[in-house]
């Protein structure tokens, strides 16, 4: 199956995309890739440390006034692929409000990133590049948790 990058859906008030949507204290993060980069493992680790699906396979996206929702498709709410295992049920999360996406096609190269962006409909949501990264899942529940240290710190 072709993902349909969000640079296509950018201008538009809502869509369906190929991707998948956890939850950790009420912050929405959006996993997109390609297929087999990992999202619903990526999903299934975040839920092992406390995170709440909201949608695997398919994430119904709507633009609001300034952030974007995402939900879970009826046909499939509360279910996830383990790759080699089958599907799982899982209980499902209400719509969320994106805080953030992680992109599993591309790899990070700096260790400290730079904070960085993308376009979600009509709105900017901060983006990450999950590709390679250790410890990814516990990782981003720490930083939904807790948020992280400007880049210019410590000279802040």
């Amino acid at each position: 199956m072709s993902t349909t990058p969000l640079s296509e859906i950018a201008g538009q008030g809502s869509a369906c995309i190929h991707g998948t949507c956890v939850v950790v204290q009420e912050k929405g993060l959006l996993i997109i890739g390609a297929s087999g980069t990992g999202k619903s493992s990526l999903a299934l680790q975040m839920m092992a440390l406390g995170a709440q699906l909201v949608a695997d396979d398919r994430v119904e996206l709507t633009g609001q006034a300034d952030h974007v929702m995402a939900a879970g498709l009826p046909q499939i709410r509360g279910l996830i692929e383990a790759r080699g295992i089958g599907l799982l049920r899982a209980e499902a999360a209400r719509p969320v409000r994106l805080a953030f996406v992680v992109d599993m096609d591309q790899p990070e190269p700096a260790r400290l990133p730079e904070p960085a962006e993308i376009l979600v409909l009509k709105q900017t949501v901060p983006l990450l590049r999950g590709a390679g990264v250790p410890n990814l899942a516990a990782g981003l529940i720490q930083l939904v948790k807790m948020g992280r240290v400007a880049p210019e710190w410590p000279n802040t």
